[in-house]
Parts: C-alpha cells; sequence; structure tokens
C-alpha cells in the first residue's frame, strides 16, 4: 500500500524535525562550514538532502536497510544510471536552473546528470519520514552491471551478501522502475556509492522533541 502524501501540516512538522536533527548533527559530528554541503551552496544553517531508501511509496524497505546501515552492516548502495538521466531530462523540461554534477550529451542534447559524490551528506529517513541518519559519501563509481564487484555486494549488505544475491536483488529492483520497460542486462549502467554514518539519530529524544 501507498504511503499516504504528506498533508501540509505533516510535512512542516517533517521540515522542523529534519531542522532540529541537522542542528544536533552538525555538533555531535563536528562539522565545520567546509564540510556542510548543501545543494550549491556552503552553509552552516540548510540542512543536506534528506531521501529514504525505496522513497516514500515503501516505507518497509526504508526501515528495513535504515536497520541495516544502523547496525553498520550496509556501507553501500546503488542505483541504476538511467534514473539519473530520467531525473536530470524533468529537470530541463522543467527550465530549471543546472545542478552540480557530470553531464551527458545525448542526442545532441547536454543533460546534467547530478551524480553524486565523495564528500557530500544526506540525511537518511526512516518509513515514517523521520531523519535517522547524517551520512557522507566516501567514493562513487559508475560501472557495467556485470562488472559490480562481490566486495561492494558485501558492503550493501543485503540478503545473504553474495554477489548472485545482490545481482537478483538489483535486477528485479531496477527492471521494476526501468521506463518502457527496457532491459537490465550486463550493460546496463549502475551508480556505486560507499557510504559512512557520522550521526546515528536518538530515536527515543528525536520522538520527544517532535510528537
Amino acid at each position: 500500500m501507498d504511503e499516504p502524501t504528506p498533508t501540509g501540516q505533516d510535512q512542516d512538522r517533517r521540515d522542523r524535525a529534519i531542522a532540529a536533527f541537522w542542528a544536533d548533527a552538525r555538533i555531535r559530528g563536528k562539522l565545520n562550514r567546509i564540510e556542510v554541503y548543501a545543494g550549491a551552496q556552503v552553509s552552516d544553517t540548510l540542512p543536506p538532502p534528506a531521501w529514504s531508501f525505496g522513497g516514500e511509496d515503501d516505507p518497509q524497505t526504508a526501515d528495513r536497510l535504515l536497520g541495516l546501515v544502523l547496525a553498520g552492516r550496509k556501507t553501500a548502495t546503488a542505483s541504476a544510471y538511467r534514473d539519473y538521466e530520467a531525473d536530470a531530462r524533468t529537470r530541463q523540461a522543467l527550465d530549471e536552473g543546472p545542478a552540480e554534477g557530470d553531464t551527458l550529451t545525448r542526442t545532441g542534447v547536454d543533460l546534467d546528470l547530478a551524480l553524486p559524490e565523495p564528500g557530500l551528506l544526506s540525511i537518511i529517513l526512516d518509513g515514517a519520514g523521520q531523519p535517522r541518519a547524517l551520512v557522507r559519501i566516501t567514493d562513487v563509481e559508475v560501472c557495467r552491471f556485470a562488472d559490480v564487484s562481490a566486495e561492494h555486494a558485501r558492503l550493501e549488505g543485503e540478503g545473504n551478501g553474495t554477489l548472485a544475491d545482490w545481482r537478483a536483488i538489483h535486477r528485479e529492483a531496477f527492471a521494476a522502475t526501468a521506463p518502457h520497460g527496457e532491459p537490465v542486462d550486463d550493460d546496463t549502467l549502475v551508480v556505486l556509492e560507499r557510504f559512512e554514518v557520522l550521526v546515528p539519530a536518538a530515536a527515543g529524544r528525536a520522538a520527544r522533541r517532535h510528537p
């Protein structure tokens, strides 16, 4: 079942929870101004991007994978490269300004992919949209699906940790979001990220602050 779209009041409560978590995380994580990334500028007040595994429509996946992160079992993730292409085309169609990242030229059109980069911060949300961890990207690699290593599969911490299981899980996941039924094969490009947890949330304290 899809997660209900947050009302204006719910979104405001969520934004305040993220802002409070960020204010606390900056202190606990001993971050200085140079280390804080927010969009295209450095700031010590604006929170970095907040997201959840599986997106807002899959709270079970969000909680399950977040649990692996907080337990120290998951320090890597993967996305389909074509998802970044689709997002870039959407931004272009909306005439938004360029985002930071690599540029891809396809059929004579420049697409700003805004791929993740080492050093960028983000906040991971749980299935209820509450901030639970501040993470920093340590490494990014783009490769073919067939070239993903057993080491990366192990670091993702899902399933039984084998490369074969990683391929089965991600082939299904990437196929579910593929536009126009595009196949997931050995040549499908994948964006691999490794990250470190800087600040896990104190769940009890967060709940008391934001009932």
